[in-house]
């Protein structure tokens, strides 16, 4: 499952990018497919706005999330837009909703205060944007190289590759997507809606071998006045099992997580 899972990291969910895979087995081949893709949304980008420097600003923002989600934040930051002080999120909404509401990227939303439902306790001010699919985002980072993901090589982090490919995986399944920041209590990677408890479910992603080690998780779960039940951690251990209130999972078992029947965040029977 693990070595499938690492395939789709640099295949990714396109359609042409699948069958080149299936027919070909050459990852040259796919990845002359996802620049395909990102070249066509930037077409996208000028027929939607005729405004010369909003399109570039679109295309900037968009070019600029790979980066964005190798800090250490992985936040959009106004000035670094166009590398002048002072300029606001507000700025630029049009160019977000734009990103957001074609597909093009997917954004998450940071609460500091956990209350249910989410949508009433979130900012806009602090976003991050995430590439709609895994496959775009391996092939700007390692292009043609597939070491750092099949064979998990120690010197790379794929940190913002797993955030990614869970952001994805939960806007698909039709959660909105939420992440915890608070400067006393640390940040926690998703929070999602658990409507049959009224609840917030926590999700934390890691990528390296100390998965059990997370301070804002547990701090957030122990907190007595959020009242979370529990909480989940998305890992490459391969056990599922769970520990002082907190569930493991292997990474690929996000495909199960989804709104239940009475929209409970849950996992399907398998």
């Amino acid at each position: 499952m693990m070595d499938l899972f690492r395939k789709y990291l640099l295949v990714g969910g396109m359609p042409d990018a699948v069958n080149t895979f299936i027919a070909e087995h050459n990852l040259v081949s796919v990845r002359k497919v996802h620049s395909d893709i990102r070249n066509l949304y930037k077409q996208d980008a000028a027929k939607y706005e005729k405004n010369f420097d909003r399109k570039l600003l679109i295309q900037r923002i968009y070019d600029l999330i790979p980066s964005n989600l190798e800090n250490k934040k992985k936040r959009v930051v106004a000035k670094n837009i166009e590398d002048k002080k002072g300029q606001r999120m507000s700025n630029y909404s049009a160019e977000f909703e734009y990103l957001i509401s074609s597909g093009i990227a997917l954004d998450v939303l940071a609460v500091s205060n956990p209350v249910y439902p989410l949508s009433e306790s979130s900012t806009k001010n602090l976003l991050k944007l995430y590439i709609n699919d895994i496959g775009l985002l391996t092939s700007i980072l390692y292009r043609n190289n597939i070491a750092p993901i099949m064979q998990n090589e120690c010197s790379v982090n794929l940190g913002s590759v797993y955030e990614n490919v869970v952001a994805q995986e939960l806007k698909a399944h039709g959660f909105a997507l939420h992440y915890y920041d608070n400067k006393k209590h640390g940040e926690v990677d998703y929070l999602v809606d658990d409507a049959d408890a009224t609840s917030i479910l926590p999700i934390e992603v890691k990528s390296g071998k100390d998965y059990w080690v997370h301070s804002a998780l547990d701090g957030f779960i122990n907190n007595p006045e959020y009242k979370i039940p529990q909480g989940i951690v998305f890992s490459n251990e391969p056990r599922v099992f769970q520990k002082n209130g907190i569930v493991y999972f292997p990474i690929y078992y996000v495909m199960f997580l989804l709104p239940s029947k009475n929209d409970r965040a849950d996992f399907i029977e398998i």
